[in-house]
């Protein structure tokens, strides 16, 4: 196991260096980080104070993780963090902004692909094998599940909960939470489920796939608030995890407190 540091970067002799790392022409890595074996650290990418790296990353050209949080309010001298897995690309120009707040932490799980120019904004939660498409944004104390996929130019406002699997279409955005499985394909609206993603996932059975179309159609299709809908969603008590995921994401939406009190997204009447 060799570790290789280009003479043109700039490697603090604070940060923790695992091994077999590669770190290319004009890399700066600061002090009081932390890069897992096996990352790749390609020319000029950019690893700022306490940042955390897992195993086995690749940080493109001019990609910045760990860049102080784009808050007004924000002291740069207070210690925050990101705390990134293992296996992820960040391709060039990704930044992701390090938390605000004392010891605030900015997290990114395992097996995400982040396209050239996406930005994952402070506080944020980032699951596993999710995909940022080019120019995609995440404001401030987003949360996004496992298996999102995140089309090129979408914005989620700040704390917006985004459940799994869920996928959008380009150019679009929301500001309230987007339930499981779902398609977000206006900005604020969905139109249908992640019909693809659902057929293609290798976790879920073709039982699991009936019921989330189940609950889908009493959340969306039944003509009840929502309130109401969760009602019928309780009363199916032999849902798997699924479609139960689906249900308990709709009620930690209506049990949300301020500022995530945002609710969720209705669904395109033409396509619903």
């Amino acid at each position: 196991m060799t570790l290789s540091i280009h003479p043109t970067a700039i490697v603090d002799g604070a940060a923790q260096i695992g091994q077999d790392v590669q770190i290319g022409p004009g890399a700066i890595v600061e002090a009081d980080t932390v890069i897992g074996d096996g990352c790749r650290l390609l020319p000029m990418a950019v690893i700022r104070r306490w940042t955390m790296l897992g195993a086995g990353n690749t940080v493109h050209p001019f990609a910045v993780l760990g860049g102080e949080p784009q808050d007004y309010g924000h002291d740069p001298a207070i210690r925050s963090f990101v705390h990134i897995g293992s296996r992820n690309v960040f391709r060039e120009g990704v930044t992701i902004s390090r938390g605000t707040g004392v010891d605030a932490v900015t997290t990114i799980g395992d097996d995400n692909y982040f396209m050239t120019g996406s930005h994952v904004g402070h506080n944020c939660v980032v699951g596993n094998h999710c995909v940022m498409v080019n120019g995609s944004a995440l404001a401030g104390y987003v949360r996004l599940a496992d298996r999102v996929n995140i089309s090129a130019y979408v914005a989620i406002h700040q704390y917006c909960w985004v459940g799994t699997m869920v996928m959008s279409m380009g150019l679009c955005g929301c500001n309230k939470h987007v339930p499981p499985y779902c398609m977000l394909g206006k900005s604020n609206l969905i139109v249908g489920l992640n019909h693809v993603g659902i057929a293609r996932a290798k976790n879920l059975m073709d039982e699991d796939r009936r019921q989330i179309a189940e609950a889908y159609k009493i959340l969306y299709r039944s003509g009840l608030p929502t309130t109401k809908a969760l009602g019928q969603m309780n009363a199916h008590t032999e849902w798997g995890a699924a479609a139960a995921g689906m249900r308990d994401f709709v009620r930690q939406v209506l049990e949300a407190k301020p500022p995530y009190n945002r609710g969720i997204l209705t669904a395109d009447a033409e396509r619903r």
